[in-house]
């Protein structure tokens, strides 16, 4: 805690006047204060004066300028995600008796999915000064484990230090030097002092970030006393901060192991009578393998809640009866949840369940935000919906694949063609102007009666044809032909007349003989006509009288 005082409601002042009033009326009456308070400062302040650079300056040099610690976080999503240990341990005292203390010792698996800082009881509660008691916060993000986180101003509400929940920043500290702790976006894991630049850093920015008092464990090692030294008032370095650090209380821590898991560690306790002191804490957690912590919020503050019942034993005395305990409002929470889904509501299309979207409808993806109908993905043939594929006007099916059916066309393949002789029709427009080509595109069993009828309609066609070849084979030819006939024997008779008309048709005579003409173009006279000689023929050969030149032939 850091100022003293009542709760704050998220109502305001009523039951702040009342928590004051029940705490002086019974400080008054000697009895024990309700509260138990465990400040690392005085009531009127809160934080280290110190700048980033002294704490950087003065810290070992081994270390160098780094003033924080980084880590791998886990990232297995084997079950469980978390589990939380009960003990009872005995620690040595001074006195020589072993004193018990008990506790939980929580591991957390995947802490970037899982593990969230939350505002008190809603988000905007710290903008609004409220307080909560860590069940109340919890019923918001039904966490699996929850448990107090940072610091705050029982006085007022207000919370204390560098805040970020779910990747929102909900307060800057202004470069507080006090122990932090961080989950950045890409997973990695962050412990220590951190300047107001780291805090604000987009890059690779906090998705989570709290802020605690005195780092405890730095890689291993025991890291108290530099922590009294970086984050301890001028003013108060043998005061209370002293005391805060030594005294045997109610605590809780947040840490690491070398697996990147995410450590909560609850001690239940009393301030100056039972419990741990921060030493003790430090060296419980370093035997158990946390690498890295710091502490939280302690004192009846201390509060742990596994699946929304209250598993510890708070040691703030109930405002009704200080005989009872009960838990007190704090301010932030840290919360151990299933997997976070990324987005959380799988982009509005399917339920988050232990970090994994299960889309529904035709969503997929990891976020649910393609859709998806199927390998073949409507084919091409229609555009995918999240009600499934929509075809394109002449198909129809789950996936778009199939044709509209001989005699229907149009969007779904709803409407009936209206051609003739049950002919297919265009599957789109609806149009019986299609050729044959596109209707064999088609199975046989759908389309035999379009083509059945146009094989009729060739056939009727081809008889026709081979009636008129017929009637020309009968009919037409022979006329041709004895017209043709009738013209050969004009024309013969026309040329025997224009022999006679010549007179070469008065004699035919026996005997001839050859002479070549003078002028074949000119008409024989008389006198040119040539004697002629008698042949006689013998037995063996055709001789001329006189001797002449003999000519065979």
């Amino acid at each position: 805690m850091a100022v003293g005082g009542g709760p704050r409601s998220p109502r305001g002042g009523p039951a702040l006047l009342l928590a004051l009033s029940l705490i002086s009326s019974h400080a008054a009456a000697g009895g024990t204060s309700l509260y138990d308070l465990l400040l690392p400062y005085h009531p009127s302040e809160h934080g280290s004066h110190h700048n980033h650079r002294y704490v950087r300056d003065c810290q070992p040099v081994t270390y160098g300028n780094v003033t924080h610690e980084t880590w791998p976080a886990d990232k297995s999503t084997d079950l469980p995600i978390v589990s939380t240990t009960v003990f009872v341990s005995k620690f040595p005292t001074d006195e020589g008796k072993p004193k018990a203390v008990y506790g939980h010792f929580t591991v957390v698996s995947n802490p970037l999915r899982t593990v969230s800082v939350l505002e008190p009881l809603k988000p905007g509660g710290c903008s609004r000064f409220y307080t909560a008691t860590v069940q109340e916060t919890d019923n918001l993000k039904k966490c699996l484990v929850a448990q107090n986180g940072g610091f705050f101003q029982m006085n007022t509400g207000r919370c204390l230090g560098n805040i970020v929940s779910n990747g929102n920043l909900v307060q800057n500290g202004k470069g507080i030097q006090n122990a932090q702790f961080g989950i950045k976006k890409d997973g990695t894991l962050v412990f220590g002092y951190l300047s107001e630049e780291d805090v604000l850093d987009t890059g690779n920015p906090f998705v989570q970030l709290v802020s605690g008092v005195v780092w405890l464990l730095r890689n291993g090692t025991i890291y108290i006393n530099e922590s009294k030294m970086a984050e301890c008032a001028e003013t108060q370095e043998t005061g209370s901060f002293d005391k805060f650090v030594n005294v045997v209380s109610a605590r809780t821590a947040v840490g690491h192991d070398k697996y990147g898991r995410l450590v909560l560690f609850h001690i239940d306790g009393q301030t100056d009578d039972r419990g741990l002191n921060l030493w003790e804490m430090a060296e419980f957690l370093k035997h158990r393998g946390v690498v890295n912590a710091i502490n939280l919020d302690g004192g009846g503050s201390a509060t742990l809640v596994l699946n929304g019942t209250l598993a510890n034993y708070p040691s703030d005395h109930c405002s009704f009866d200080s005989m009872w305990r009960c838990p007190r409002q704090v301010s932030t929470v840290m919360c151990v949840h299933e997997p976070e889904c990324v987005p959380a509501d799988c982009s509005g299309h399917g339920n988050c369940l232990l970090g994994d979207c299960f889309c529904t409808d035709f969503w997929s993806g990891p976020a649910c935000d393609t859709l998806d109908c199927g390998p073949s993905n409507c084919t091409e043939n229609g555009i995918c919906t999240e009600n499934g594929c929509v075809c394109f006007p002449g198909w129809m099916g789950v996936n778009c694949s199939y044709e509209c059916p001989v005699g229907w066309y149009g969007q779904q393949c709803q409407q009936a063609c209206q051609c003739a002789d049950m002919c297919p029709c265009h599957p789109v427009t609806g149009s019986c102007n299609i050729t044959l080509e596109s209707i064999l595109n088609g199975s046989w069993y759908r389309v035999h009666n379009c083509i059945a009828s146009q094989m009729d309609k060739t056939g009727k066609e081809q008889q026709n044809l081979e009636e008129d070849s017929n009637f020309l084979k009968t009919k037409i030819w022979p006329i041709i032909s004895v017209t043709l006939l009738l013209m050969f024997l004009m024309s013969a008779a026309g040329n025997i007349f224009q022999f006679c008309q010549n007179g070469t048709c008065s004699e035919i005579r026996r005997g001839y003989s050859y002479h070549l003409l003078k002028d074949a173009n000119g008409i024989l006279t008389h006198a040119e006509m040539p004697e002629i000689i008698p042949l006689k023929q013998t037995n063996t050969h055709i001789q001329e009288d006189n001797s002449q030149e003999t000519m065979n032939f």
